[in-house]
């Protein structure tokens, strides 16, 4: 079954990732995260199989992060709150966001990575 890799076309940290994972025989489903963002639910099961805390979701060097005032606002955010907002805008969250059967990997660490694939 293919993992789905949630992915920016213009993004050199996704590029590195699919290289990665192509090179080691992974099937992958792309989908851009600009024209089909993951759903608020979609996110949930990110946040809850990668183990990671909700702020890691965030792309936080992205131009939407910054004009959407979210360094401030996370912080008093609820978790619901914070889910819509990612799936209203594809280029808040971190990518690549690698979603499998029963795990979940948000961004490019290549250590993560081996320790998965």
């Amino acid at each position: 079954m293919p993992v789905t890799v949630y992915h920016y076309p213009g993004c050199s940290t996704c590029k590195r990732a699919l290289r990665w994972l192509e090179a080691r025989g992974v099937a992958i489903e792309r989908v851009d995260i600009t024209r089909a963002p993951p759903s608020e639910a979609t996110l949930e099961r990110a946040l809850r199989e990668s183990g990671e805390p909700l702020r890691r979701l965030f792309n936080t060097s992205g131009e939407s992060y910054r004009r959407g005032g979210f360094k401030d606002r996370l912080p008093a955010m609820g978790e619901d709150e914070a889910l819509a907002a990612l799936a209203a805008d594809g280029k808040l969250i971190r990518r690549p966001l690698v979603l499998g059967s029963g795990f979940a990997l948000i961004g490019f660490d290549e250590a993560r990575y081996e320790a998965r694939f």
